[in-house]
């Protein structure tokens, strides 16, 4: 099972574990949970901006944890990633991966967590009492064909 959402609304990190676990466990359940951080020392983020492209992103994360569940041979994976304004210490992305070995849920979670902060087409601006900034995304090639 694959389940791929993006949403502006904040997740209950507990509850999604709890509801993934409803399922038959194999052995591995490997979690991944990315937080909005803060600039500090050098200054104070007021808040973050997430953009993304409706007609591709989803398309992106779900062909990756596609990739992903053929390599490390998944049974589950859950990919939540948030868009919109949000503050300091809100989650921003969920990757939960479960297979029957521990390394390769591992692996497979690491594999997504990497491939989307370079390639999914999110943006992120940073506003904070200098002003606002994109952050700088070092995309790579992609490694899935679409």
């Amino acid at each position: 099972m694959i389940d791929i959402r993006i949403q502006s609304n904040e997740f209950d990190f507990s509850q999604e574990v709890k509801n993934f676990q409803n399922n038959k466990i194999d052995g591995a359940v490997v979690c991944f949970l990315g937080s909005v951080r803060d600039l500090e020392p050098k200054e104070t983020l007021e808040k973050l901006e997430i953009e993304y492209y409706p007609k591709m992103a989803k398309k992106v994360l779900k062909e990756t944890a596609k990739k992903a569940f053929k390599k490390w041979s998944l049974s589950q994976c859950l990919i939540i990633h948030r868009f919109g304004e949000l503050e300091v210490n809100e989650p921003i992305v969920l990757v939960i991966t479960q297979t029957k070995h521990r390394k390769d849920a591992f692996k497979a979670n690491e594999y997504i967590i990497d491939f989307l902060k370079i390639n999914a087409p999110f943006w992120k601006k940073e506003h904070s009492p200098k002003g606002a900034k994109w952050v700088k995304q070092n995309r790579r090639d992609l490694e899935i064909n679409f």
